[in-house]
């Protein structure tokens, strides 16, 4: 076993952060038959106060040479009877501990001052990361909701690491915003903590935003930066109201508080289907002019479809990109760990009851461990290039890449 890749997750519920750190690294050491080279911890804002002990307390009963972490409104890890739990709103901890040979990880903190601008050579972005883009790496991002400069960050990824799959998510929780991030044994409040492994490892990505779409795609027939002017040749806000008069009574109601719109991500793909669009909130309109304002930038061409989130939209989606990566030829077998980086707007709030999310891919991914945290902002592929969602889960699955 020593040679094949090894991955293991504890959660724990305990209200001392002493018990949990001894719980969560006597179950991930003690599953492990080699010493593990990365950890990631996940702890929730009930235990704000105790944040900078964290490090401390897991280096007198751990040695790990790379650990990167967050805060989080709620975590999600693997019990000892193998179930995944999503606990939210209080004490937790989810520790994951890997045994990685063959794969190189370099790790990294980044504040938004450091970034390069968005017209620099690809070189100062791989200056700064430290990893050469023929290696293909792929990426694990920790961020700061405040000026963390993570839009910046993504961009700057896809332009210098094409082929790269980045996934992630945003620190949450806390009272008064006291998000935390982790990095080997520095506490950072802001930036990205990143994480580049390359070599024998493979990280797929399934990113459910949780929409169902409805009426038919249309063409943005006129735009300015975030503003749709025109769809297909018609006033929006006329296309819109059309196309809620259609609705049923329930998608009407669904429609006053969970609208979004969807942006095609193939400009050349005919027939489009759930998965094909980046979901983006509409942050307003003109009732004179008849404009819409979405939370993204939109140019002509591009193609739209309005979109609604419920509960069981958010499910069907789930399913529904879980069936096709399971029809693909990686399958679900070879899967050896998964990260789970879900928004704190969806659980228990969303869908009435605990863990469904991760129940969900559970049937599909049955023995591998879990760990992840609820978000306030998530990280992962949608048609290509990386983006930062609300409202979605992003799951990260680990293989190896001679598997």
């Amino acid at each position: 076993m020593a040679d094949q890749m090894q991955w293991a997750n504890a959660l724990s519920t305990r209200p001392s952060l002493e018990a949990a750190v001894t719980e969560v690294v006597q179950k991930t050491t003690s599953s492990l038959t080699a010493p593990a080279n990365l950890g990631l911890v996940f702890i929730s804002s009930a235990f704000a106060s105790e944040y900078s002990r964290l490090l401390p307390l897991l280096a007198e009963k751990l040695s790990v040479p790379i650990m990167i972490g967050c805060s989080g409104g709620g975590v999600i890890g693997t019990t000892s009877d193998g179930q995944t739990q999503e606990i939210e709103a209080e004490a937790a901890l989810s520790l994951t501990l890997a045994h990685l040979p063959g794969v190189n990880l370099q790790v990294f903190h980044i504040l938004a001052e450091e970034l390069p601008d968005l017209d620099s050579s690809p070189d100062t972005w791989v200056n700064l990361i430290g990893v050469q883009p023929s290696d293909t790496p792929q990426f694990i991002l920790l961020s700061s909701s405040f000026s963390s400069g993570i839009n910046e960050l993504l961009q700057g990824l896809d332009f210098a690491y094409p082929g790269s799959v980045v996934v992630g998510g945003q620190a949450s929780g806390g009272m008064g915003g006291r998000q935390t991030l982790f990095c080997n044994d520095r506490l950072y409040r802001e930036g990205t903590v990143g994480l580049a492994l390359t070599g024998n490892i493979v990280l797929e990505t399934i990113v459910a935003q949780g929409c169902r779409p409805i009426g038919q795609p249309m063409q943005v027939t006129k735009a300015e930066r975030n503003i749709i002017l025109e769809l297909d040749e018609q006033v929006p806000l006329v296309v819109l109201r059309d196309l809620i008069n259609s609705l049923s009574d329930q998608e009407r109601t669904l429609a006053q508080h969970s609208l979004f719109v969807g942006v095609a991500m193939d400009e050349f793909k005919m027939s489009l289907q759930q998965g094909d669009f980046l979901i983006r909130s509409i942050l307003g309109v003109d009732p004179s002019g008849g404009a819409i304002a979405i939370g993204d930038r939109v140019r002509p061409g591009q193609r739209l479809q309005f979109h609604l989130r419920d509960a069981e939209a958010s499910a069907e989606d789930l399913e529904f990109l879980l069936e096709k990566y399971q029809n693909q030829e990686s399958s679900t077998t070879s899967a050896i760990a998964a990260l789970m980086f879900s928004c704190v707007g969806r659980g228990e709030g969303l869908y009435g009851k605990p863990n469904f999310d991760s129940s969900l891919f559970r049937r599909y991914f049955q023995d591998i461990p879990i760990g992840g945290f609820f978000c306030g902002g998530e990280i992962g592929p949608v048609g290509g290039n990386t983006f930062l969602h609300g409202y979605t889960s992003v799951f990260g699955i680990c293989r190896q890449q001679n598997s």
